[in-house]
Formats: C-alpha cells, structure tokens, sequence
C-alpha cells in the first residue's frame, strides 16, 4: 500500500514519553510538548531579496535612462529593447515588497514577474547586438566615428546591465522557489516520541 502524505520535516511534534503515561482519561494530548515550524518564508529571506529587489529596481531604472539618451540621439529603434525594462523596476518593486512583508501572494507575483523579467534580459541580450543606430548623414569625419564609438559604448553598457538583471533574476527566482514550490503538496507533520532520560 502506497502512502498519499508524507512527513516533510516542515512541522515537528516532538511529545515527551512519560506526558503520555501520565495522560488522564479523556486526554487527547498531552499538555506539554514541543512543535518546530520551518517556515519556507524564512528559507526566503536568506537570499536577502530586498537587497536584491533595490539594485533590480536601480538596474531597470538605469537601462530606461540609457535607452532614452539613445533615443535622442540615434533613433526610436532602440525602445525595443529598453522600454521593456520597466519590467525590471515592476519585478525589483514586487521583489523588495516580498521581501517586507511575508504575504505569500506578493511573493508568488514577485517570482512570475522574476521569470518574464529573466526571459526579457535573455530576450534583450540577443536584440541589442542586432539593432544598429539610424545615420544621420553619411559623411566620414571625426565627430561621425565619436558618435559611432559612444553608441557602441550605450550598447555594451545596455548589455551588461541586462547580464546583471539576468543574474539577479536566476538569484530571485531560486530564492523564491524555495518558498512558493513545494516539492509534495500532501504533507503531514513528523510526530516523534521521545523519551526522557
């Protein structure tokens, strides 16, 4: 026969042998034991998602003013790949929430929006490399090659800062896994009976 719960450690009972000899009828329980509660939330914490939450809000922020001095200069193409950033100052909001207050639902959207923020910086990584500027004029001179050497500087400082973001929200993510997956969903408590030396 195959058994539907399973203890998990998460709640520990422990109950003191001689509590239970010295039980009276009628008594369901003893009066005197110990329960240890393992709280996923506080697994969570330890990826100091706060933390981590303020520099995904500082990263975000930082790649739309990036973006936006691009747009100014070279062209509205490359909204495509800053704009979207928003999602990290959404994601490092949620994330910085969860991290304040143990309400499990700010949690669960923290780690959604953790996992659209990792495809958009893998999703990023690939577009920003592909977009060229749009030339204003064609000719060859010094100011045309300092314009073409300060695009290409936006565009490597676009990316790395999507490499961190990309980092921070595998971090996020593995964080937050602990605390909203549960590897078995039928799960009792491990009850053991000790006895008192």
């Amino acid at each position: 026969m195959r058994y539907t719960f399973k203890p998990d450690d998460c709640m520990v009972i422990t109950i003191p042998l001689a509590s239970i000899r010295n039980m009276n009828d009628g008594q369901l329980m003893p009066e005197k034991f110990t329960c240890v509660f393992k709280d996923a939330y506080k697994v969570f914490l330890k990826g100091r998602p706060k933390e981590l939450g303020a520099a995904q809000l500082s990263i975000g922020i930082f790649v739309i003013c990036v973006g936006a001095l691009m747009v100014q200069e070279y062209g509205s193409s490359h909204l495509t790949f800053t704009l979207p950033s928003a999602l990290f100052i959404l994601s490092g909001i949620l994330t910085f929430a969860a991290g304040s207050s143990p309400f499990m639902p700010v949690v669960k959207l923290s780690f959604i929006f953790n996992i659209i923020s990792l495809f958009w910086a893998i999703a990023a990584l690939v577009i920003c490399p592909l977009l060229d500027r749009e030339p204003p004029y064609r000719r060859e001179d010094s100011s045309v090659r300092s314009t073409e050497r300060m695009f290409i500087g936006l565009k490597v400082v676009v990316s790395i800062l999507c490499v961190f973001e990309l980092i921070l929200a595998l971090i996020l993510i593995f964080w937050e896994s602990k605390a909203v997956c549960k590897p078995h969903f039928n799960t009792l408590p491990l009850i053991s009976i000790k006895q008192e030396v």
